[in-house]
């Protein structure tokens, strides 16, 4: 049975909020045991709130924990910090992947209008009344550039056709 979407803000009832932090602790260090176990790596986890305990939950030990963290602080910086992000660069790294998608999108669907254009102009509408010379020049750009791609397959079919 699944749950319902939980909205996601500061819950005010203390003891609902314990127990919560309780539940999400327990199912984080097992996602990270999971993790682990199924990559066949190493990690840890530091869980630490002031409200509900005094010291701080570690997974898989204290030991560990300082272990892997020295081994950490051993490697050079610039390991260290290859595939670190902070919030800024995160966002950064976001809003440039969402531009290189507009942008791409917008591209896709420049071409799509100019197809509609040239479609419509072959079936009669006289629509070239309407537009600017950019426009007449890329919807011109589009048409050679089809008129080639039936040309190359024309004379791959012919060339297939002979042998």
């Amino acid at each position: 049975m699944s749950r319902k979407k939980m909205k996601l803000a500061y819950i005010t009832n203390d003891s609902k909020r314990k127990t919560t932090y309780k539940k999400r602790t327990k199912g984080l260090v097992k996602k990270v045991h999971e993790l682990t176990t199924l990559c066949g790596i190493e990690a840890y986890a530091i869980i630490h709130s002031p409200d509900f305990d005094s010291q701080p939950e570690v997974w898989p030990s204290h030991v560990d924990a300082r272990r892997l963290l020295s081994e950490f602080k051993k490697l050079p910086e610039s390991i260290r910090n290859n595939k670190m992000v902070n919030q800024e660069s995160f966002l950064e790294q976001s809003i440039a992947k969402a531009n290189q998608q507009l942008w791409k999108l917008c591209k896709e669907n420049r071409q799509k209008e100019l197809k509609k254009v040239m479609f419509e102009s072959l079936s009669g509408k006289g629509i070239f009344q309407s537009l600017n010379a950019m426009d007449l020049n890329e919807v011109g750009l589009l048409v050679n550039q089809n008129l080639k791609d039936i040309e190359n397959r024309v004379r791959v079919l012919t060339k297939a056709s002979r042998s």
